[in-house]
């Protein structure tokens, strides 16, 4: 008897549902409108980052002169040329000075204005518009604007002569020119960082600093202890982009000192650079853009997976 009930319960309640709609229409349908949506970038991506990499590697396998209208595969000879080729050892040895250089002045710059605007102190607002107004200037003309006040006869020599200070030809002497690039550099791209380590700090929640003050610890025990791994996130993320900011530094190097004197300022880019458009040598010049590809990848990761060790609150 129960068994029947059960039956007759179990055949109604299907007759009551009807027919199962078919999911696999449903399905497509989503489908569809998925991969509508995620097409631009995948496309994007490939024609303008997968395929101008794969490209790349391919040319770097060539000797390429475009005068010569010469295309010839070589191998690995590229490579084995970049092993005893002493200018681009130059290169990547002014490369590595300039990032230090830029890397360690910019993000300690900009964390030390950051932590000032933050006190909300009178002029706050100003100060924060007047380091930021040259992250949106033209870098061309911010570089050209910076050649005439480097010039030996230029304006920063002509107020240092006003206190009593001849100043050198910051342009034409290596150790000044490469100081000289730098601080161009350094004050073009500031107030971006200076942004958004102001944003970490305004974020730092006030309760946990106020915790800390009651048990006593100091202005620097709390930033040093509270503020540093809050913000610790920020702070990888703006030291990945300087850091690859800094290896792809090209404008100023043309502009200010042409990779002189000497090749003190030919930094890696311009030294590409020299070698795909002023000697023509294509094929050469992508090797080296493999190798650029390669640094910008291995400091990148390298960054990333030692995050572990001292970037907190990263949720």
């Amino acid at each position: 008897m129960t068994s029947t009930v059960v039956e007759q319960t179990t055949r109604t309640a299907e007759r009551s549902e009807g027919p199962r709609p078919r999911r696999s229409a449903a399905v497509r349908a989503d489908w569809i409108v998925g991969y509508t949506m995620v097409a631009p970038a995948v496309l994007g991506a490939l024609a303008f980052v997968i395929a101008p990499l794969v490209a790349v590697l391919w040319f770097s396998l060539h000797d390429w002169n475009v005068l010569a209208n010469t295309f010839v595969f070589s191998g690995t000879d590229n490579y084995e040329r970049m092993l005893a080729d002493e200018g681009l050892k130059d290169s990547l040895l002014a490369s590595l000075w300039f990032s230090i250089g830029l890397v360690v002045f910019n993000i300690s710059l900009a964390l030390l204005l950051a932590v000032l605007l933050n006190q909300k102190l009178p002029g706050t607002t100003t100060f924060r518009t007047f380091f930021f107004s040259p992250v949106v200037v033209s870098l061309v003309a911010w570089t050209i604007v910076w050649s005439f006040l480097l010039q030996a006869d230029g304006g920063i020599n002509g107020f240092l002569s006003l206190i009593g200070i001849e100043g050198p030809n910051w342009l034409r002497g290596e150790f000044t020119a490469m100081v000289s690039v730098i601080v161009v550099q350094l004050f073009k791209n500031v107030g971006l960082n200076m942004i958004l380590f102001l944003a970490a700090l305004q974020s730092v929640p006030e309760e946990i600093l106020e915790a800390a003050r009651i048990d006593g610890a100091g202005a620097w025990r709390r930033f040093r202890s509270v503020t540093l791994p809050l913000i610790s996130p920020t702070i990888l993320l703006v030291s990945i982009i300087t850091i690859v900011g800094s290896l792809e530094v090209f404008a100023q190097i043309a502009v200010l000192t042409g990779g002189g004197p000497g090749n003190s300022t030919t930094v890696l880019v311009y030294y590409l650079y020299q070698q795909a458009f002023r000697f023509n040598d294509f094929g050469y010049a992508s090797a080296i853009s493999v190798l650029l590809f390669v640094i910008v990848l291995v400091l990148t990761l390298i960054q990333w997976q030692t995050r572990k060790r001292w970037v907190f609150h990263e949720n």
